[in-house]
Order: structure tokens, then C-alpha cells, then sequence
């Protein structure tokens, strides 16, 4: 009677490795699948802040056109005006 818990306990034992052992296993794999998408979302970051930069830029530059367009037609404005009285 006494060796029956003692072979029981040994095959929970057993059990219970293998358990965390394919726990590892499944562990291991969700950390690269983990990886893997955090890799490709920090190369999206990098692509989207360059893009933002580029954008930045080219609104810059379209402001200061636009600035340039409206201080040359005050510029008329004021001309004309200057002539007219």
C-alpha cells in the first residue's frame, strides 16, 4: 500500500515537468512571435516619423510660399492705394 502514493506521486511529478516544459516551449515561442511584431512596429514607427518630418517640412515650405503670395499682394495693395490719393 505504501508503494502505490510513492509511484503516484512520482508520475505527478513526471506529469507536472512535462507540463512546464511544453509551458516553456509555448513560453518561448510567444516571446519571438512577441519580438517579431514589436520589430515590425518600430520599423513602422521610423517610417511614420520620417513621413511626419517630410510632411513637417513641406508644410513649412508651403507657408512661407503662401506668406511671400499675401505680403506681395499687400505690397500692390498698398501701392495702388498710394496711388490713388
Amino acid at each position: 500500500m505504501a508503494e502505490t502514493p510513492t509511484d503516484a506521486v512520482h508520475s505527478i511529478l513526471i506529469k507536472i515537468q512535462e507540463s512546464i516544459g511544453a509551458f516553456r516551449s509555448e513560453f518561448g515561442q510567444f516571446r519571438q512571435s512577441t519580438e517579431t511584431r514589436l520589430d515590425a512596429l518600430e520599423v513602422l514607427i521610423r517610417k511614420q516619423r520620417r513621413d511626419s518630418a517630410g510632411m513637417l517640412v513641406m508644410m513649412r515650405a508651403a507657408a512661407s510660399d503662401f506668406d511671400e503670395r499675401v505680403t506681395e499682394v499687400e505690397e500692390r495693395i498698398a501701392a495702388l492705394e498710394a496711388r490713388k490719393s
